[in-house]
C-alpha cells in the first residue's frame, strides 16, 4: 500500500510520519511537496505534524491554499483515506474537508505529553481493527489543538458517530482532568460524514513503537492496511 505525506513548508512530523509506515507498517512511503497537483498513485494520504508556513494568521489557514490541498480534496471526495495528524486535522478543518475549528489551548499553554484516548467509532478506514471503548496512550504537542463545534454541531457529530477519538482517565472516563486542551465534550478526533477522512491532535506515528514509549499509535495506522487488501483484490494481486 503506498502512502503519500503531504509536507508543508513548517512541518516537523513529515519524517516521523516516514518513519512509521515505513519501518513500523512495512509499507512504501513518500513525502509529496506542498506544490503538488497530483496525488492520484498513493493509496492513502498522511497530513502530519508541525508549523505549516509557521502558523501565520493561524494554524492551518495558509496551508489550506497551498496547491496539494486540492489534489487532496479531490482524493477525499473519491473517498480515499485521508489522515491529518496535530497541524494536518488544523489543516484539514480550515479547508472544511472536516467540520469543526481547532483554538489556542484552555491553558493558553503549549502541551507536550502522554495522554489517553478512548476509541469510539471504528466505522472509518482508521479505525476499523481497533475495538469500539478501546484506550489507547499517545502523545500530544500542540498550543492549538482545542476543538470547537456549536452546540448543533456537536449534537450532529454525536448522531452521525463522527466522533472518533476522546480524551480519557487512564480507566476511560471521560473527565475535564483528562482533557488536555479544553476541548468541547473531551474530543480528541473527528471523521467526515462519510468516514474516509479522520482527523486528531495525538501523534499515532510517534507511538510506533515501544523504543519510542509506546506502539499504540500503530494500530492506528495499520487499520488503514485492510483498505490496502481489498484494492489489492481489486487488482487480480493475491
Amino acid at each position: 500500500m503506498r502512502f503519500g505525506i503531504v509536507t508543508f513548508p513548517g512541518s516537523n512530523g513529515d519524517h516521523d510520519a516516514l518513519m512509521a509506515v515505513r519501518m513500523g507498517l512495512g509499507q512504501p512511503a513518500e513525502l509529496v511537496w506542498h506544490t503538488e497537483t497530483d496525488l492520484s498513485s498513493y493509496d492513502c494520504l498522511l497530513i502530519p505534524g508541525g508549523f505549516s508556513y509557521g502558523d501565520y494568521l493561524r494554524a492551518g489557514a495558509i496551508a489550506r491554499f497551498a496547491p496539494v490541498m486540492e489534489a487532496v480534496a479531490r482524493e477525499a471526495e473519491a473517498g480515499k483515506p485521508v489522515l491529518g495528524i496535530c497541524n494536518g486535522f488544523q489543516i484539514l478543518t480550515e479547508a472544511h474537508l472536516l467540520p469543526g475549528a481547532l483554538l489556542r489551548n484552555a491553558s493558553l499553554e503549549f502541551v507536550c505529553d502522554w495522554v489517553w484516548v478512548r476509541v469510539e467509532q471504528t466505522r472509518t478506514p482508521w479505525t476499523q481493527r481497533l475495538v469500539p471503548g478501546e484506550l489507547l496512550r499517545l502523545p500530544i504537542a500542540h498550543g492549538e489543538g482545542r476543538y470547537y463545534v456549536d452546540e448543533t454541531t456537536l449534537k450532529e457529530l454525536e448522531r452521525a458517530g463522527q466522533i472518533v477519538f476522546r480524551y480519557v482517565t487512564a480507566d476511560g472516563r471521560v473527565t475535564a482532568d483528562a482533557n488536555p486542551n479544553g476541548s468541547i465534550a473531551n474530543i480528541a478526533g473527528v471523521c467526515n460524514g462519510r468516514g474516509n477522512v479522520v482527523g486528531l491532535m495525538p501523534h499515532p506515528e510517534r507511538a510506533f513503537d515501544r523504543l519510542v514509549g509506546g506502539d499504540d499509535g500503530l494500530r492506528i495506522l495499520a487499520s488503514v492496511l485492510d483498505v490496502g487488501l481489498t484494492l489489492a483484490r481489486s487488482r487480480g494481486v493475491r
